[in-house]
């Protein structure tokens, strides 16, 4: 079982390394010729520092031409600037590829998240999915270095030595190169082992820092229900596995470096051997057996590089690997071929027989119905789990309908854009989120090409001026993260002017007072019912008071709707669901009312 998921991962190398190149190696090609000329440039200046040496030795020193001695100082001087500067070259131009490489991937990835459906995002840890992006984008980046120094320096380099050491002594090299055929079988045992221990540790990786992060975001939860232990022990585990696996990878990668040792080790003494042997009954000069040795000598640098190569390039294929899987992942929620823009004149939203599951088998909504009349507010009510957000989703087409249709002014929602469908719609959470930024920023993602006063006349719909004005920097004052330097009214209230500056045809409003009190829920109240005038607005309330004077009010149940009218006529149905929620919700506001006038005695005995 293993070894088959090994030999497909081999077959998947070259595809991997040949996609990389294809898709980045075209941009880069005139900085990588620079860099690969400096490499060959450092290639020729060792592969010279050891053919130097026959001169050195046979001709300064055994037959004492001391004229020489200029010549051949100058010329190493020469090499070793020539060595030095193209070093330099070569590192600065490879780490400026790479940051750009990891700067266009990034892009990429998000560009490609941008684009991939609410479903993605509600079966992926986003914490998690962005330790990994955060980790893997390197692997790319890596990859193609690796490769490209691999080829043009090191073997380049191990080639030019080894030519050296074949023109001075052809019996010696071959004693030089019996190293190969182990250190290659000992590279591709060190492979398939590193391979899938990588991957774990990559995977583990990932969850530990998307576990850190949602604990951080989470603080206050952690800090409320004291989870701090609980929380504690499930990251010791994590780090601990953590750990382990890069134990492993330290382990067996490492592996490499006494093999290769005590194979140049092996190989080296025995050409010093044999040369000493041979030296002690010819009358040779010594130059041709010292170049031969420095140019062995040198070659043992490259010789362990390219041994580690495959061992590194295995590290940066997974990373790639899940890169790619998360850039292949397919949109579900694509515009239909020849989609076109969505044309709204009035603004009549129909719901026609909307059936829709999340991937399951349990149906959420059952062939649901109803008209929101242009200019109108249609309020929709229901008990939690009765499908009421869900038709928020899918009218914003967040996910596909199994059945039934959705339009607006006779248009299929499903054959327009998704953008020109979201550009007609202005939507506020229960839950509003703020993004880094300032005050005016997060209004003004409302409609980025909205003026400053359009942004601030938004905010006095909002009643948000006022506090606004009160920060110690007004509309430039920094949110925090998720807005946390914002109360949660506060934040709603950004919300809420984000929807109102955005100026669509089209309002949602999901619970959008909820978060505020009693006294800036009637003033936003007051706000929102002058700027739903001449919009279609439908409306999802679980405070019956908030909707009393909606033109139509929709009652769901378990995904059906069993109840539409207007207020006055669903309570005239003294057996009806609704007139039920009214009754409860009175009662205990009546509850409340007694409470509160039963213990103020109490306090003042107290």
């Amino acid at each position: 079982m293993k070894l088959g998921k090994n030999k497909a991962d081999v077959g998947d190398v070259l595809p991997v390394i040949r996609r990389i190149f294809a898709e980045n190696g075209r941009d880069y090609i005139g900085h990588y010729a620079i860099a690969i000329a400096c490499m060959l440039a450092i290639a020729a200046t060792t592969a010279f520092s050891a053919w130097i040496m026959r001169d050195i030795i046979n001709e300064v020193f055994y037959n004492q031409r001391w004229e020489l001695v200029g010549w051949i100082c100058a010329s190493i001087v020469v090499a070793f600037a020539v060595r030095g500067f193209a070093t330099y070259g070569q590192s600065v131009i490879l780490a400026k590829i790479g940051n750009n490489i990891v700067a266009r991937y990034q892009q990429r990835m998000f560009d490609h998240l941008m684009r991939l459906g609410i479903d993605y995002f509600t079966t992926t840890r986003s914490g998690q999915l962005a330790a990994q992006i955060s980790q893997n984008v390197t692997g790319i980046r890596d990859l193609l270095n690796m490769t490209v120094a691999s080829i043009a320096r090191d073997l380049v380099t191990l080639i030019g030595l080894v030519a050296v050491m074949v023109m001075q002594d052809p019996l010696l090299s071959v004693i030089a190169l019996v190293i190969g055929p182990p250190l290659i079988y000992s590279v591709n045992y060190l492979m398939r082992r590193l391979r899938r221990v990588t991957r774990e540790a990559v995977d583990v990786n990932s969850r530990l820092l998307g576990a850190m992060q949602e604990s951080v975001q989470g603080i206050a939860i952690i800090k409320a229900f004291t989870m701090e232990k609980q929380l504690s022990n499930k990251m010791s585990g994590l780090i601990s596995y953590a750990e382990d696996r890069s134990n492993k990878i330290a382990r067996v990668s490492e592996r490499l470096g006494p093999i290769t040792e005590l194979l140049a080790g092996l190989a080296i003494a025995g050409v010093i051997g044999y040369a000493a042997w041979r030296a002690s009954v010819s009358a040779q000069p010594p130059g041709g057996v010292f170049s031969f040795i420095t140019a062995l000598l040198l070659a043992y640098d490259p010789v362990r590089k390219l041994a580690r190569v495959q061992v590194n390039l295995e590290r940066a294929l997974v990373n790639a690997r899940m890169i790619y899987e998360i850039l292949d992942t397919e949109p579900q929620q694509r515009d239909a071929p020849g989609a076109g823009t969505l044309s709204v004149s009035e603004g009549t939203v129909t719901f026609d027989k909307v059936a829709f599951s999340y991937g399951d088998d349990l149906p959420v909504l059952h062939g649901v119905s109803f008209v929101a009349k242009a200019g109108e507010t249609t309020a929709i009510v229901g008990p939690s789990g009765a499908g009421k957000s869900t038709l928020f989703a899918l009218l914003q087409r967040f996910y596909d309908l199994d059945g039934g249709k959705i339009e607006i002014d006779g248009q299929d929602i499903s054959g327009v854009t998704k953008s020109s469908l979201r550009n007609a719609i202005a939507y506020v959470s229960q839950q509003p989120y703020l993004f880094e930024g300032t005050i005016r920023d997060n209004i003004r993602y409302g409609r980025p090409d909205a003026t400053d006063a359009e942004v601030e006349e938004a905010a006095r719909l909002a009643f948000a001026d006022e506090f606004i004005r009160q920060q110690a920097k007004g509309y430039e004052t920094l949110v925090g993260e998720n807005g946390a330097n914002l109360s949660g009214g506060q934040r709603q209230r950004i919300s809420i002017a984000r929807a109102i500056v955005r100026d669509a045809p089209i309002l949602l409003l999901d619970e959008a007072t909820s978060a505020l009190d009693n006294e800036s829920e009637a003033r936003v109240q007051q706000a929102l019912e002058g700027i739903m005038e001449s919009r279609t607005t439908l409306v999802i309330a679980h405070r019956l008071s908030t909707v009393v004077n909606s033109d139509r009010i929709i009652v769901l149940e378990e995904g059906h709707l069993v109840e539409e009218g207007t207020h006055e006529t669903l309570l005239a149905r003294p057996h009806g669901i609704y007139a039920r929620f009214h009754r409860m919700q009175s009662q205990k506001g009546e509850n409340l009312l007694a409470n509160t006038t039963a213990a103020e005695p109490q306090e003042q005995n107290t």
